[in-house]
């Protein structure tokens, strides 16, 4: 085979795969970032060994905070996405804000600012909702959910309408403190998150 053709081939390929790799930002709270979790057992951990086990070419960066709201999670996304130039961001926050029982107005109003930053940074966004326990009363439950479904409709954003979906009332798939998800319970949520994801990035 000629020089030049075997040139012409090794830049194609290498071509081929800088337009197939992309990086995939995880925004969360201690539900992604792996609380009581030995290292790798996070499903952000495990979404990376789905991903290049079904051939995508993804890096997951996971820049999930424990005990993170809304608000802080909007102050710290500039940063990151400066620093790590991601083409998708998933966006799973607003669970401490309902815990500590913020205004849903408001929870709304950040995601809406964290979903518009990262769409003038050139990503795409898939955002996670959460849903909260009956004792903090029905309109206030069902605000915090529709906010979520709110913000999808507007900015016509997929959207997983919960985190623990399948599994919320299994008590055994959670720690002592009843909130956080054990090891056993990260690959259901990366099974939650596949569908959605999987058709953002096809797309």
């Amino acid at each position: 085979m000629p020089l030049r053709s075997i040139v012409f081939i090794f830049f194609a390929l290498v071509t081929c795969a800088r337009v197939d790799a992309a990086t995939i930002l995880v925004w969360g709270d201690s539900l992604s970032a792996g609380y009581g979790l030995q290292p790798k057992q996070d499903w952000p951990t495990l979404l990376q060994t789905r991903l290049e086990r079904e051939g995508f070419h993804h890096s997951v960066v996971n820049g999930s905070v424990s005990g993170e709201t809304t608000a802080g999670g909007r102050s710290r996304l500039p940063a990151a996405l400066e620093r790590n130039k991601p083409d998708y961001l998933i966006l799973e926050l607003g669970a401490n804000d309902g815990l500590r029982g913020l205004k849903p107005d408001l929870m709304e109003e950040n995601l809406a600012a964290m979903i518009e930053l990262a769409r003038r940074q050139g990503a795409r966004v898939l955002l996670v909702g959460m849903r909260l326990p009956p004792n903090y009363g029905p309109a206030y439950t069902r605000r915090f959910q529709q906010a979520y479904a709110d913000l999808a409709d507007q900015y016509k954003v997929p959207l997983v309408p919960f985190l623990l979906d399948g599994f919320a009332d299994r008590r055994e798939l959670f720690q002592s403190d009843g909130i956080h998800p054990t090891a056993e319970a990260q690959p259901l949520i990366v099974e939650t998150l596949w569908k959605q994801l999987t058709s953002l990035i096809r797309h």
